[in-house]
């Protein structure tokens, strides 16, 4: 039995991403701040013995109690899924509140790092020993949007704590890896289509793809045997303006 644990799972990328793991034979605990979310994820993956686990990530005792909570369930974890995160309102950035930088950097970055060393912590002493980390980095990591600062950081940050993990477990079959994605079709990116700012200062819409195609991706990132490794994979709308941005 292949365990994965999946952060941010009761909607979008998140859900996408269990269901693909759970067509693949892998068990899922689908974790989220929001426990009716993360049943509905349940409800609609295949096979049975999945688990919804409400947790905030930023919070080191939730995600201790996640992660206990699986290891007693089913023994291990294979996969974890790093996921969960925020953005801040687009605003000037000389107006990005001290509240707002602090709530991203501790969804996305804070809470990363959490999940990823309870992870890393569980796999380096179950027998079989190991397993991988998949952090969602994001376009962002790449190259940022106006007005988006604290998110933009926390994603260049994850793209760090990618290769940290990724040295610090080659010798303990612990494989980590980022999947930067660019407009998923999701409730988040709906506002693509009616218009966003642009480097040039113009208000365009943008093209999406379909959520599947990430939770199609996360699945190959999570097939792989712990001797080979994506560190990093971009899946994005094709036509949309990330190559030569700006």
């Amino acid at each position: 039995m292949n365990i994965a644990i999946t952060t941010g799972a009761g909607t979008g990328i998140g859900r996408s991403a269990a269901q693909h793991l759970a067509q693949d034979g892998w068990t899922v605990v689908a974790a989220g701040r929001r426990l009716e979310p993360l049943q509905e994820t349940i409800a609609s993956l295949e096979g049975d013995g999945h688990l919804a686990f409400p947790a905030d990530v930023a919070d080191p005792s939730d995600v201790d109690a996640l992660f206990a909570a699986t290891v007693k369930a089913f023994g291990r974890v294979d996969l974890l899924f790093n996921n969960a995160g925020v953005g801040a309102p687009p605003v000037p950035f000389d107006e990005i509140s001290v509240e707002d930088w602090k709530r991203v950097v501790d969804i996305n970055l804070t809470g990363s790092f959490l999940c990823a060393r309870a992870a890393f912590g569980q796999m380096r002493k179950q027998k079989p020993r190991g397993g991988r980390i998949i952090n969602n980095g994001s376009i962002s990591a790449q190259t940022p949007r106006p007005h988006s600062a604290p998110y933009t950081s926390t994603k260049h940050a994850i793209t760090g704590l990618t290769k940290s993990i990724s040295l610090d477990g080659r010798s303990l079959d612990i494989a980590c890896g980022q999947i930067d994605i660019g407009n998923a079709a999701t409730a988040m990116v709906e506002i693509m289509k009616r218009g966003v700012p642009q480097a040039d200062g113009s208000i365009k819409p943008e093209a999406t793809m379909h959520v599947d195609e990430t939770g199609r991706a996360v699945a190959y990132m999570a097939s792989l045997p712990l001797d080979a490794n994506v560190l990093t994979m971009t899946v994005m709308a094709n036509k949309m303006p990330l190559v030569g941005r700006g």
